[in-house]
């Protein structure tokens, strides 16, 4: 493989302070403060086959790009920055506690981000800061929580706001979800993983407790409507059917937004399938309890940042890369791609594939026997390895022969923390 080396810089100016004591502030996660930011990376050539380096430098140059033969998909994106993170600095924040007004019963919540937050970014400030798709109350806040514990959670109404708050120095983390047990992958969030260039330093595993919310004094018997995320409502429908049979079911972009949306409006024939805590936070009541269908409901969240981790291997470790086939070797090319990890006796957990977007579909044959047209894919591999290893190294070098890109998403510990299906004051 080719050495690599890079020159990055940027300047990233703040957001104008306001009056940090105005009861209208949005957003009480963002310091506006006019301090310029700069920031500046630089990485040494390397030879990834003979190693990576013990340097963080070393190895954010190793896992960046394996192979840039056709680099397309990643110089389509216009935020291929990749730079450093100040640290990981403990707040005091504690994400599980949103603070409640009771004397006016209000809820004292901070509104999701969305395009128009973005830019420009504020300074640094001393707490980390996580930003999760959803309102407070969502299952992602609580990952958020598990993963981040003394943090500054930031909601964010899509997941590409989520990415670009990282990317914008507006968030230092995100945590995102990829797959649930039941419902499978989240496929925005891999197409997102490819798009943007941030870096898997974690994962985390929570899992789905679902409860059945209302306004207090609303019957079971009363409820003309449920709504919630489709995801949500799949994972429940055996046990509504039960609850309310008369209800009509509705899709909601979000759970704990349909919780919100039902408080805000005073819905006396509506109920939502959402979390306890989401229940908490919106003055609903809890009409059933542990409503899924399937008690081994989990999902699964990556924890995303500017900048990657050091692997090693004193620990379990998993590695996620996402690779295309060369041009003219189509999805055969897959088979050789699984024999260098089966060689090596590397274990993979998970396999996704997603349409290729430069290059979506391919012709082959000649204008003698016809010609036909074939789907053009890229690959998603999770392994059990840490590139740390010699035999990750080896078999994405071989793997690399076989493709036409090949990028490493991160390396990173898994996670092997015990769950219970139990309600938890975490979900």
């Amino acid at each position: 493989m080719q050495a690599v080396s890079s020159t990055f810089s940027c300047d990233l100016k703040s957001m104008i302070q306001t009056n940090p004591t105005a009861k209208n502030a949005r957003y009480s996660h963002v310091n506006r403060n006019r301090v310029p930011v700069r920031c500046s990376y630089r990485s040494e050539s390397f030879s990834f086959p003979n190693g990576i380096g013990s340097s963080r430098a070393d190895w954010q140059s190793s896992c960046a790009i394996l192979a840039s033969k056709v680099a397309s998909a990643e110089n389509a994106s216009s935020a291929d920055q990749v730079t450093t993170v100040n640290g990981d600095s403990n707040g005091s924040v504690n994400l599980s506690l949103v603070p409640l007004d009771s004397k006016n019963g209000k809820h004292g919540l901070i509104q999701p981000l969305t395009n128009t937050d973005l830019s420009p970014a504020p300074s640094h400030g001393s707490t980390l800061r996580v930003a999760y798709q959803g309102v407070p109350g969502a299952y992602s806040e609580a990952a958020a929580g598990k993963a981040y514990p003394n943090s500054e959670a930031i909601p964010c109404d899509q997941f590409d706001v989520a990415f670009q708050a990282v990317e914008l120095w507006i968030a230092d983390r995100a945590v995102l979800p990829v797959e649930n047990s039941l419902g499978g992958s989240i496929h925005r969030n891999y197409d997102l993983l490819l798009r943007h260039r941030l870096h898997i330093v974690g994962e985390v595993q929570i899992p789905v407790h679902h409860c059945l919310l209302a306004l207090p004094g609303v019957r079971p018997d009363r409820i003309r409507r449920v709504i919630s995320h489709p995801q949500a409502l799949a994972q429940t429908e055996g046990s509504l059917n039960k609850l309310t049979p008369k209800a009509a079911i509705e899709a909601f972009h979000d759970t704990a937004a349909a919780a919100e949306y039902i408080a805000t409006n005073g819905l006396q024939d509506t109920a939502a399938v959402a979390s306890a805590r989401a229940a908490e936070l919106y003055g609903l009541q809890i009409l059933a309890d542990g409503i899924q269908d399937d008690a081994g409901n989990v999902t699964r969240f990556l924890m995303l940042a500017r900048d990657p981790i050091i692997p090693r291997t004193d620990r379990p470790f998993k590695t996620s890369i996402v690779f295309a086939a060369q041009e003219r070797e189509g999805t055969s090319v897959l088979f050789k791609v699984l024999s260098a990890f089966a060689f090596r006796n590397i274990s993979l957990t998970k396999i996704e594939s997603r349409p290729h977007h430069n290059c979506p579909v391919r012709v082959v044959g000649d204008g003698n026997v016809g010609t036909a047209k074939q789907f053009e894919y890229t690959f998603y591999v999770d392994f059990e390895a840490s590139m740390a290893e010699t035999r990750a190294q080896n078999a994405l070098s071989e793997v690399q022969e076989y493709t036409s890109f090949l990028r490493v998403l991160g390396s990173y510990p898994m996670d092997v923390t015990p769950w219970s299906t139990l309600p938890s004051e975490d979900v």
